[in-house]
């Protein structure tokens, strides 16, 4: 063991110690800061301040007849291995020392050369633990090698103004679309049938004669603005721009004559059971007997509509309307009338038709919504009827109605499907991973040549620089971050309170055949 700023135990006190060739690279004012105590390597002391002591009753410490005089730190070693009844004594924690001002001086000087001239010498993955460039970047250090660079920037700002212009206008689209605008045209509705095998009966019947039948046929068309078709003509095919015909009815019922079909008289379709919008609607079944047919529309509007009552209906104007219109056109009519109350703008006088709605004289403007809801029904459906006809001409029976309906605006459904097309931006991914694959290679050539341009400029710093740097990475990965190599090394460290009861607990924990502990010896 060392003692009194003597690193080497064997050495013969008052002996000059062998002088070492200075570290490369490395201060005159610490030419030993390389020299570490050779029976303190590894720093065995490491973890045995919370370890309770083992004491061994027959072990022993054998020392030399030669050996340097005893120092008062083997004397205590030895008299307490003699001794086994000593109490276990909790050493001080080691402080985490920081380095020697020179070797702290020597480091910086060395970071200092080697970055030089504007050149980063950090190593890679240090650089990346501070600071995760984008992948679409490039930093100021290429843009100042690359002069060309530049226009890459401009493009990437321009790339940027151009997506803020997209997510605004995607915005915008998406908020139109929650109250979508709405053009209203004509729907007309035809109204036919067809018959098959309707020859006069004979007796006996032939045999291959196939049964008669009919069919009855709803289909409708969107008409155009200033279009007339006639009604007699052939049915006109459908305009993709407008929606199909099923798509304006939430339920359409056909009534058959009980008497004729008594087994399914009526025939139901729903919108909401429908899986795909149809051009129209047929009826097939068997018979020879003609009869009377009843259709019935229920419409399906979007956003909901209601029927106004009669005292509602006389002072808006309008049959058939949606809740929210019917509350703008209640307001506009109050501004109108200037029946609002100057003392408390939340109530409204009541003119004369005003209460044969509500039945007050002044009502709260709150109140209004609640009031008009037993003024609103359900819309009444649209009755048609039509005779099934099994003679003559077909077209001469066939029958047209026209209806108003609302219809989308037509780029609604552009705008619908552009929010909802994501393959088109499939090449611009492609390109974007391109992009920054580039910018990979770049960010490593660019570590490249900053490490080998500061080997260039002084080798002797920069690989000083590069072992200490590496240095203190191990020392983080192994959890060693706390321990300061630089004052292990000196022989006061080991001069401390703790130290002697760390040497007796390491030679506590020696197995019995293994006692190659410092200062043992033959015996």
């Amino acid at each position: 063991m060392a003692t009194g700023g003597n690193p080497n135990p064997n050495a013969t006190p008052g002996q000059p110690r062998p002088q070492q060739p200075p570290m490369l690279g490395s201060s005159p004012a610490t030419p030993h800061s390389h020299m570490r105590p050779p029976s303190m390597g590894g720093s065995p002391f490491q973890g045995l301040f919370h370890t309770t002591p083992s004491h061994n009753p027959a072990f022993q410490i054998h020392m030399g007849a030669s050996a340097s005089p005893q120092t008062p730190m083997m004397a205590a070693a030895a008299a307490a291995a003699a001794s086994a009844k000593r109490p276990p004594q909790k050493p001080p924690s080691r402080p985490p020392a920081p380095a020697s001002a020179a070797a702290a001086a020597s480091v910086a000087a060395a970071y200092k050369a080697a970055n030089s001239g504007s050149v980063d010498l950090t190593p890679a993955a240090r650089r990346n633990k501070k600071r995760k460039l984008p992948e679409k970047q490039l930093p100021d250090r290429v843009a100042a090698l690359l002069p060309e660079s530049a226009l890459y920037t401009q493009l990437l700002e321009f790339e940027a103004r151009v997506d803020a212009a997209l997510a605004r206008k995607k915005v915008d689209i998406q908020e139109a679309l929650k109250t979508p605008p709405s053009l209203q045209r004509t729907l007309r509705i035809y109204l036919f049938n067809t018959f098959a095998n309707q020859a006069p009966r004979t007796i006996p019947p032939p045999k291959t004669t196939e049964p008669p039948t009919w069919s009855l046929k709803i289909i409708g068309r969107v008409l155009e603005d200033g279009t007339e078709l006639d009604p007699a003509g052939v049915v006109p095919k459908h305009n993709p721009m407008y929606p199909k015909f099923s798509s304006f009815f939430k339920r359409v019922t056909i009534g058959l004559d009980p008497s004729l079909y008594p087994e399914n008289p009526v025939i139901t379709w729903e919108n909401a059971r429908s899986a795909a919008p149809q051009e129209g609607f047929e009826v097939k079944r068997k018979g020879d007997k003609e009869f009377l047919a009843n259709i019935r529309l229920e419409m399906n509007y979007n956003p909901e509509k209601f029927k106004l009552s009669q005292p509602l209906m006389e002072v808006l104007g309008v049959e058939v309307d949606t809740r929210a219109r019917v509350i703008a056109a209640l307001w506009q009519y109050i501004k109108a009338k200037k029946l609002q109350n100057p003392s408390d703008p939340s109530y409204f006088m009541c003119d004369p038709q005003l209460k044969k709605v509500f039945g007050e004289d002044k009502m709260r403007f709150v109140m209004l919504s609640q009031k008009i809801s037993q003024h609103l029904a359900p819309p009444p459906p649209i009755n048609l009827e039509h005779k099934i006809k099994l003679s003559g001409n077909g077209a001469n029976s066939s029958a047209c109605y026209d209806i108003l309906v609302d219809v989308p605006f037509p780029l609604q459904k552009e705008m619908t499907a552009f929010l909802a097309n994501t393959e088109k931006h499939k090449d611009i991914e492609a390109c974007d991973e391109v992009i920054s694959a580039s910018i990979k290679k770049i960010h490593e050539h660019r570590r490249r040549r900053a490490f080998f341009l500061g080997f260039s400029q002084s080798p002797v710093e920069f690989i000083n620089a590069l072992i200490a740097s590496q240095s203190k990475d191990l020392k983080l990965v192994a959890g060693e971050a706390n321990r300061n190599i630089e004052r292990e090394r000196r022989a006061d460290f080991y001069n401390q309170p703790w130290v002697e009861d760390a040497v007796i607990r390491y030679l506590n924990r020696k197995p019995p055949g293994g006692n190659d502990g410092p200062g043992a010896g033959g015996s």
